[in-house]
């Protein structure tokens, strides 16, 4: 690009973000290794430096907030070191469906050893893919907003996984209907089969349709606060989702892919964080000029180990100006933020609370 291209940009950071006191949910997400984790870190610490209170939340399976702040977090909210108003929490669908299923238990008078809620809850998420990772979802959703804190950042997992999240709403919507459908058409024998196999198993008289009653009630309040908040999702002055990537072909195919999905969605989505960048400030037009004027004074591998890095950086620069290419022009222009590839891992409150000011003091790409 020229530099008249670049002088006409939005501001290639995330102070837009992290500035903008209206927003309260910021998904960040893209593929899998691209530092995704590490950005919703320091996203978090730039924001709980402007807002009173922040929360971290991990939806990935394989969670790393723990890894990556070198702290031990669970299912409940805790305080990362360092921090007076920071925190972090990983869920797991599985155990959300295990405080469902003792929630319908308790309703019902079932015990455990009544062997018949467990058995209709395991009936439920075998036959409705998904159904268990929405209803966490929303259980989660329902105790943050219960919660005070004024920003959530979301860390989620890989593209795939994230759209599914996002597909939530629908999912549900095909639960409850089958399961009305089903109680509308069987309800009579479901309800008899029922209550004999609580008799059989010497379980209390909850009776099937005590279960099937609060299984019902159960998907209504999670289909409500799903919809709440998937409006909320859809407001561009409340949520948006910061794509992640690396320099490379297959990440940044994922990135147009997961843009175009979030559109889809109705979700605001005009950030782009391009992470393990080689000398950002730099192109490799110029590192290759040096490189040629100061070769022969190279030993033989210092050589191959330059030209090595010098065909990664081009490899990057190519990919780098398609993504300024794909999203950096008209009025829907993304602000495309450049972090370096350091010489060590960031991991630790410091190391992350220094890497984080990469994303508000913005590399200028034209030195």
């Amino acid at each position: 690009m020229s530099d008249e291209d670049f002088d006409n940009l939005p501001e290639p950071s995330l102070r837009n973000v992290v500035e903008q006191q209206s927003l309260n949910w910021i998904f960040v997400g893209g593929k899998g290794g691209v530092g995704k984790t590490t950005t919703s870190c320091c996203i978090g610490i730039q924001m709980a430096l402007r807002r009173q209170k922040v929360l971290i939340i991990s939806t990935d399976p394989a969670h790393n907030l723990s890894d990556a702040f070198s702290q031990k977090f669970n299912k409940d909210p805790t305080l990362v070191r360092g921090f007076e108003n920071l925190y972090c929490m990983e869920i797991d669908a599985n155990d959300d469906m295990d405080a469902l299923q003792k929630e319908i238990e308790g309703v019902t008078g079932a015990g455990e050893e009544d062997g018949s809620v467990s058995s209709l809850v395991a009936e439920l998420t075998s036959n409705i893919p998904g159904i268990d990772e929405a209803m966490s979802f929303s259980e989660l959703m329902k105790q943050v907003q219960e919660m005070d804190y004024d920003c959530v950042v979301f860390d989620t997992a890989p593209t795939g996984h994230t759209l599914r999240l996002l597909s939530f709403p629908t999912i549900l919507e095909n639960a409850l209907g089958k399961v009305m459908d089903l109680k509308d058409k069987f309800g009579g024998i479901i309800n008899q089969a029922g209550a004999m196999f609580a008799g059989m198993r010497g379980g209390n008289a909850a009776s099937g349709q005590q279960m099937t009653d609060a299984l019902l009630g159960k998907l209504e309040e999670t289909r409500g606060v799903i919809n709440k908040v998937n409006t909320a999702f859809r407001d561009k002055n409340k949520t948006t989702f910061v794509c992640v990537c690396i320099p490379e072909f297959l990440s940044i195919y994922e990135t147009e892919r997961l843009v175009q999905e979030l559109s889809k969605f109705g979700i605001d989505s005009h950030n782009i964080v391009v992470n393990q960048v080689l000398f950002p400030e730099k192109d490799a037009e110029e590192l290759g000029e040096w490189y040629d004027e100061n070769k022969s004074t190279l030993p033989k591998e210092a050589q191959d180990i330059c030209a090595k890095m010098m065909a990664r950086k081009r490899m990057q620069d190519k990919y780098i100006g398609q993504c300024f290419d794909l999203y950096g022009d008209g009025p829907d222009a993304f602000h495309v933020t450049l972090m370096p590839l350091l010489d060590f891992e960031v991991r630790g409150t410091d190391k992350l609370r220094t890497f984080s000011q990469n994303l508000v003091d913005p590399i200028d790409v034209e030195e």
